[in-house]
This record gives C-alpha cells, structure tokens and sequence, in this order.
C-alpha cells in the first residue's frame, strides 16, 4: 500500500492511496465467503458454495465492492498512521481507480486537528490575587461549626427567617394531589431557599398549627402553569448555638482553646484560597492562548455538532438557540484543539495507574462506586475520551509549572506547591444541618 497526503487547508487534507492485489486478497476470499453464505444453491450447505460459482451467480464486479467496502476501513486507518495524521471528523471517501487483479485506489477527504505555533511557556507571566483572610471568613467557618452542635428549642412565637419548622406540605395542581407531591413532618431552616420556591415568604409570620396555600412552579410542569402548595407549620424550633469559649473548641474540634481553632480555620481558608490561585491561574492561561494563539477551526465540524444538538432537542428552527450551542461547541473545540495540540507538543503520556485514579476520583463525583462507573464508561465506549480529559489535565499541569505566577503585590506564587489535596480543603467546616443532631 501506498499513500500520501495532500493540505487542503489548516484543518483539512486528502489522503491518497493506492493498494496492489496482493493486499486485497483476504478481503477477496472474505467476499466470498459472505456472499456464499447469502446464497442458496442446490446441493450446497451455505457457506461451502465453491468460489467459481459464488462469482458465475453474482458477477465479479459484485464479489470486488463486497472486498473493497471491507477494506476501505483498515487501509484508511494504515494511511492515516503512516502519514501521521491527526483526523477530528468524518472521511469523505471516493474510489479513484480499479483494475481487476492489479490495484484500486481511492482518496479520503477528511478534518484534521490544526498545527498550533505554541508560545514559549516560560516566558509568560500571569498576575492573580493576594491570599487574603478577613477575621469575618474566619468567625463564619467558626459560627457553621457551632451549628453542627447546637440544639433545637420549641417555642411559642410566629415564624421568623432562622428558625426551624417541622411541617406538612401537599402540592396540587387544579384542586387534584399531585402524585408524591405529599411530605409530613419535614424539618426546614426558613430563610435558606432550600426547597419550594415561594415557601420561606409563605411560612414567616405563621404560628404552630396554621397553615397557608401559595402558588408556584412544580416539578414537570410547563413553564406558563402553576400549582398550589399548602404548608402547615406543626411545631416553630429556635436554634440554641454553644458558648463561644474553650470548651465549645474542645466540644467542636481537636483543639484545647477557641485561638488553636480559630487559627487552624485560618490556615484551612488559606489552603483553599492558594489552590483557587492555582486554578485561576490555569484558567487565566487557557484564555490568553485563546486570545494570541491563531486557532483555524473546522467550520462544517461545528455545523455537523451543532445540527446534531439541535435535531434531538427538536429544535432545528429555533435560531436564538442555534446561536447559543454554535457559541458552546465552537468554544469547546477551540480548547479542544488547542489542549491536543499542548498534549501533542509536551509528548504526553497517560499510564495506567493516572487513569484509575481519574476514574475513581469521578466516580465519586456521581456517587457510584469505581467498578459501577468503569463499567459504565467502558459500556458507553468512553474510556478514550477518559483517556483524552488525562492527557489534557496533566499537560496543562506542566505548561503551568514552567509559567511565572505572581499576586498583584508581586509575590511569586510556586504552582507546585498547590497540587490539590481535596481531602483537605474538605475539613473547612461544612454548613450546618437543618436538623438537631
């Protein structure tokens, strides 16, 4: 086989190629043995029909396509990797020339992955913010905390934001229960905005055992209908936070006094706000190569994504929304081709162990285990888009480690000391429950 390429233009090329006999031969025999298996003859088993009289049945010129359109693929796929190239898009494939028992060809048109000119990485600065804490952000980490241990009071007084109600809710929709629109006896934080819209204004000024209907937008209702809620408040509960003081640190934390606490809440923010510089800095990057590096993108690419979209929201006609996807899928392949052309450049590489730990890290994103979500990605064919999103991430991480970082009062900021420990920054104290413990 022999093939060579042709540029078109920065994002698309035609392939050429040109196949002997010899090369054709297997496919031949494999034509032949399909088509035999398609055919009745009388005093054949299907399948062992001789050659001489599969082709006497359905011609020469039918057992030759048959070869040719089993071929087309993996002779593709040898040129594309000779000639190294990096295809994003759908062939357009035309047979050029076929002489029985010598050779065919055929060309391939197709969208490349465009060459990118990089700039020199470590000649790059990029300025983000000072890492600053107030005293505020520490006293609200400390108050969320004290919440975790507080205690629920009923008392006698009509409804006002911050305290908690145990009540009842029954949506309908034109006077009939909508189905499992029914919950007794919930446990809310009025003022928190957490459930139905249209419920925290409903419930202030309310005492134990009144109710009130308010309308508002239920689940799987059309955007113009509303449905009616009542709420009845059963009992009204004022938090009861602990006394601020060493014994609340020791109650709260592994500390002795509240200024041990009050300074691991500090060093904890600082942490997150350092990973946030490092993660503001990659966004920074990706938007000033967005903007100074000359990206050709692949007009008919984007069409063909954005149509699809279109075609399964039924929305082919809507041109309001045919501006808003072409805005997200060019924005998307522009840092598509931008991130392979890093990958391409760095020569990354992604073992095995970089992508299990991908993989058991999103699982937990979506609250399945590891083996559910491999095998779920496995089953929808999207371990090599895994394998893309790795490669991405980890040559970004090294174009940034060579980039200079500083704050906008002109300290450096080292990247390498911020590789993200989510544990970590997880023990910030989480907001509190809406239940007494």
């Amino acid at each position: 086989m022999k093939s060579a390429v042709e540029t078109l233009s920065p994002t698309r090329v035609k392939l050429s190629v040109e196949v002997n006999f010899e090369e054709l031969e297997p496919h031949i025999a494999t034509a032949y043995k399909s088509l035999g298996e398609r055919i009745n003859i009388p005093g054949f088993r299907k399948g062992k029909v001789p050659q001489a009289m599969v082709e006497q049945r359905v011609g020469r010129p039918a057992i030759l396509d048959e070869a040719i359109n089993s071929s087309i693929s993996p002779f593709y796929a040898a040129a594309l990797k000779e000639q190294n190239v990096f295809v994003i898009g759908r062939p357009n494939i035309e047979i050029t020339e076929l002489v029985d028992r010598e050779k065919f060809s055929f060309t391939a048109e197709v969208d490349v992955r465009p060459e990118l000119k990089l700039p020199d990485f470590s000649k790059i600065t990029l300025t983000v913010e000072d890492v600053v804490i107030s005293d505020d952000e520490v006293a609200e980490q400390v108050d969320l905390l004290r919440a975790r241990f507080g205690t629920l009071t009923t008392v006698e007084k009509a409804v006002e934001n911050g305290d908690f109600v145990s009540l009842d809710l029954i949506a309908t929709i034109n006077g009939e229960a909508v189905d499992g629109g029914t919950a007794n006896d919930i446990s809310y934080e009025v003022g928190t905005n957490r459930m139905v819209d249209g419920l925290d204004e409903a419930l202030i000024g309310l005492k134990a055992g009144e109710s009130k209907r308010f309308d508002t937008q239920l689940v799987g209702q059309k955007d113009d209908e509303k449905g009616a809620v009542d709420a009845t408040v059963k009992a009204v509960k004022h938090r009861d936070l602990p006394e601020l003081n060493d014994e609340f640190a020791k109650l709260g934390s592994e500390f002795e006094t509240l200024a041990e606490l009050r300074t691991d809440i500090q060093a904890r923010l600082e942490r997150v706000k350092h990973l946030e510089q490092g993660s503001h800095a990659r966004d920074l990057l990706v938007e000033k190569l967005i903007a100074e590096v000359e990206i050709p993108l692949p007009a008919n690419i984007i069409e063909d994504e954005v149509n699809e979209h279109l075609e399964k929201e039924g929305r082919l006609e809507d041109a309001e929304h045919r501006k808003e996807v072409t805005e997200e899928v060019t924005k998307s392949l522009t840092q598509e081709i931008l991130f392979d052309n890093i990958v391409a450049a760095e020569r990354v590489s992604v073992n095995e162990n970089e992508l299990t730990e991908y993989l058991v890290r999103a699982s937990q994103r979506y609250g399945m285990t590891p083996d559910q979500f491999i095998k779920e990605v496995s089953d929808a064919g999207q371990i090599t888009t895994m394998v893309a999103e790795v490669s991405r991430a980890k040559a970004l991480a090294g174009v940034l480690a060579r980039v200079k970082v500083v704050t906008t009062s002109g300290k450096k900021v080292d990247l390498e000391e911020l590789a993200p420990k989510e544990a970590e920054a997880a023990e910030i104290a989480e907001p509190a429950p809406t239940d007494a413990e």
